[in-house]
């Protein structure tokens, strides 16, 4: 499928119907196809392996992050496990500072047992790129998780050595930015949140450009069997058609909020990529198409009052719906890091996260404006 992003989001993998011409394809609800004779089939033989719906979509998120292969997920955190398991161990893994709670978990409270070395940096300067000899992946996020800063992927490709290069491109979007293009090896999301952008499933994906890697991401999406159902496929699928104009007021509404966080007396320091005294300002400009829709800040206040009083934002987790979502890191998305580590990391109980969503911005920054007084 060629064209622009817009027209590639609503109609790769889209191809109506063969059978009937319907324009939606219909969604593959089976777990087992007929087969002409023993192992002759029409390249479907058990859901758990392939599914027309989830091909479908796997094509379309293919198309949209500049990939040559993509393979679909139960969720964000199992294709971030399938990602591991192109480890042995013995092997070390050097991953951002800044990261979601659930990717700290699955580092530290699974896979660390089974041999893997883990290692934390502060990859916004590159010459925090550090490698042993067996290091042999690279883990990121840009922006990452909560605290929005922002990494240079260009710049760390160019010193992974061997080691293999993922970027969680979540919060992100495909829309906004394409970590392939700049030199990574793998590129992950949560397709929970930009891409089905309606908090109504639960998804992940990992593309790549490399055959060998795809490979073995299958072979591990097959035999583990953590796979999306094929409704969830079509939730995804049926997302991404509207995620470019969903992302132009997301990214609208979120720097509106950003810069009248920043001139509020009761907020003590905004992290936005889009704000000009954001460190990471630049690096955003030139390797994104614009800053994202997620918004953090500390407050300098009750913090409890501030999400009590919230009409319009909803206190919840996740991100990325066309609804705002207020989120306190330190006691949901990354509570699972322990306090003192959470707290060296720059995660305070102060700290306030935001996904804002397509909502009128004069409503939103009312709903603010309201629970900043009562803070």
């Amino acid at each position: 499928m060629g064209g622009r992003f817009e027209t590639r989001a609503i109609h790769a993998g889209s191809e109506p119907d063969p059978l009937t011409g319907a324009v939606v394809p219909p969604i593959y609800a089976v777990s087992t196809f007929q087969q002409e004779a023993p192992g002759v089939h029409k390249g479907f033989d058990y859901s758990r392996a392939d599914n027309p719906t989830r091909q479908r979509l796997e094509r379309a998120l293919a198309e949209l992050e500049g990939a040559k292969y993509a393979a679909a997920f139960a969720s964000g955190v199992a294709a971030t496990a399938a990602i591991l398991t192109l480890l042995e161990p013995g092997d070390h893994v050097l991953a951002g500072d800044d990261l979601y709670g659930g990717t700290y978990r699955l580092f530290e409270q699974i896979y660390r047992k089974y041999g893997l070395a883990f290692d934390y940096a502060d990859l916004s300067d590159p010459a925090n790129v550090r490698l042993r000899e067996n290091t042999r992946l690279i883990w990121l996020e840009t922006p990452t998780n909560p605290l929005l800063k922002i990494i240079d992927i260009q710049a760390i490709a160019e010193r992974k050595g061997d080691a293999l290069l993922a970027v969680d491109n979540t919060f992100a979007s495909p829309y906004l930015q394409n970590p392939l293009a700049l030199g990574a090896d793998l590129v992950l999301h949560s397709s929970t949140k930009y891409l089905g952008g309606h908090s109504d499933l639960i998804g992940g994906a990992v593309m790549t450009n490399d055959p060998e890697l795809y490979e073995r991401l299958k072979f591990v999406q097959k035999s583990v069997g953590a796979v999306p159902s094929p409704f969830d496929c079509f939730l995804v699928h049926r997302g991404i058609k509207t995620l470019a104009v969903r992302m132009k007021a997301h990214c609208e509404n979120a720097l509106k909020i950003a810069q009248f966080l920043a001139a509020h007396p009761k907020v003590e320091r905004v992290y936005y990529p889009g704000l000009e005294g954001h460190p990471g300002h630049e690096v955003a400009r030139r390797q994104m198409r614009d800053f994202g829709g997620m918004v953090s800040f500390e407050l300098g206040g009750d913090v409890r009052a501030f999400f009590k009083t919230l009409k319009v934002f909803t206190l919840a987790e996740s991100l990325g719906g066309v609804e705002s979502l207020a989120n306190h890191p330190a006691t949901m998305t990354h509570a699972s890091i322990p306090k003192e580590e959470r707290e060296r990391r720059g995660i305070r109980d102060s700290l306030v996260r935001l996904s804002v969503g397509i909502e009128h911005p004069d409503d939103l920054i009312e709903d603010l404006e309201r629970a900043l007084a009562a803070a």
